[in-house]
């Protein structure tokens, strides 16, 4: 079904419009001229109340001391007819049959923001974005994902947050390669120390064993002397106790006492080799969690891309307005540029991109003040429009030739001069505005 484009207006005594009939290109951009408060923008008030509605009504609708009332005539390129005459500006719309109808006829194929272009050029970001999102039907779905990418990107966040301070951490704790596996224990050295000190012990014993001995084999030569009375008795005793001496002799002989000087030094340093177990078991945990940590956000980030893919491939599988448009962060973007940071072609491309979406059958679009673009930019947006089939009429504070129709005190300039040099004209019906030239022109 082809879209509908304006083909006539027809308006008289609307805010600052005197009288003025206007036959815009049927594709493409025309662009009403001329300076300030000379009607142009009235125009574009003068359609928008005559497609849209009571909520264009504008504020002062009757020029300000006409006699007669405002009234419109827009003619569709459907064959319909949108009339707004009388005291109280009714609408009427009549079909290319005759029947007349009223707003709701017009509702079914006149986009509100083709009307009101400003209303999406000034929203903001988010509402362009969902404005996007509602036309290709994917909001909900995408919302969704966003919202799971957000969530894991913080999580991820603070895990990478953690797993850095853990490795910082381990990066600065000591550790002792040369200390032992674990702790000594410091009652096993008091034990091995208690067992040589024991041994020891034994061996001083046999020494004063010997003495004794000794002291007694002195005591028992005296005797001998002294009591040779005696000396057999003395002599069994002597040979008896010189052999016990010779066994002694022979035991102690071999006795070697053992040093306590090693487990007394590793008495005095098991606290310090015990800390140096620890701190290399510490730092052996903490590389452990750290390591942890990096694995969860590495995991984290093949989630991420797996979930930032869906989305794509989301936004690849739905019908846009226009190639290169999606939505990042909740912000729509057109190749991959956010709106603010479109040229001022684009945005306008953007926006009756998304105005003919939202209603196909809507083929054109009111633009007011569009003195802030340059020619250039004019000219590329233009030719875009007709390769798109669309209609834009537009307002520019110029009467240069890129101006099709230049508005002059409310009406078009050289139209009283056509009319006159025309003749009279045929008698009008009454209450009736006199017939005027249609002003054609494309740019």
């Amino acid at each position: 079904m082809e879209s509908v484009k304006i083909i006539g207006l027809e308006a008289e005594n609307v805010k600052r419009i005197k009288a003025v009939r206007i036959t815009p290109a049927p594709t493409g951009l025309t662009v009403i001229g001329g300076d300030n408060n000379q009607g142009k923008t009235s125009v574009l008030d003068a359609i928008a109340w005559a497609l849209g509605g009571e909520k264009y009504r504008p504020a002062a609708a009757a020029r300000a001391g006409a006699v007669a009332p405002p009234h419109l005539r827009v003619e569709l390129s459907n064959g319909l007819v949108a009339e707004r005459k009388g005291k109280n500006s009714a609408l009427t719309v009549t079909d290319p049959t005759g029947r007349r109808g009223g707003q709701q006829i017009l509702n079914e194929f006149v986009e509100q923001l083709a009307l009101d272009l400003p209303r999406f050029l000034n929203a903001s970001d988010k509402e362009k974005a969902d404005t996007l999102l509602r036309i290709i039907g994917v909001g909900d779905r995408l919302a969704l994902l966003d919202r799971e990418i957000q969530t894991l990107y913080d999580k991820r966040t603070a895990v990478g947050q953690i797993a850095s301070q853990k490795q910082h951490y381990v990066d600065e704790l000591q550790s002792y390669p040369e200390a032992p596996d674990e702790p000594v224990s410091p009652s096993e050295l008091i034990r091995r120390q208690q067992d040589i000190l024991a041994r020891n012990g034994e061996n001083q014993r046999k020494r004063l064993h010997l003495a004794q001995l000794e002291e007694k084999e002195q005591q028992l030569g005296r005797r001998v002397r002294e009591l040779a009375q005696e000396l057999e008795l003395a002599e069994h005793q002597l040979a008896a106790v010189q052999q016990d001496v010779q066994d002694a002799r022979k035991s102690a002989a071999g006795l070697q006492d053992e040093s306590t000087a090693a487990l007394e030094a590793a008495l005095a340093d098991v606290e310090e080799v015990n800390r140096k177990v620890r701190a290399n078991l510490d730092k052996e945990r903490a590389a452990d969690e750290a390591r942890a940590y990096a694995d969860q956000y590495a995991q984290m980030t093949v989630e991420l891309d797996a979930l930032r893919d869906r989305r794509t491939a989301l936004l690849n599988g739905a019908n846009l307005p226009l190639p290169g448009l999606s939505v990042e962060n909740g912000a729509l973007t057109y190749q991959g540029r956010r709106w603010s940071d479109c040229s001022g072609s684009d945005q306008l491309r953007i926006a009756t991109a998304i105005v003919r979406k939202l209603t196909p059958q809507c083929g054109f679009v009111l633009l007011d003040k569009l003195e802030q673009m340059d020619l250039a930019t004019l000219r590329d947006f233009a030719r875009w429009l007709e390769g798109e089939g669309l209609q834009a009429i537009a307002t520019r504070v110029s009467k240069g030739g890129e101006c099709q129709i230049i508005i002059e005190d409310g009406r078009v300039a050289g139209a009283e001069a056509a009319d006159e040099a025309a003749g009279p004209a045929a008698p009008a019906a009454a209450g009736a505005p006199a017939p005027r030239k249609w002003t054609k022109g494309a740019f």
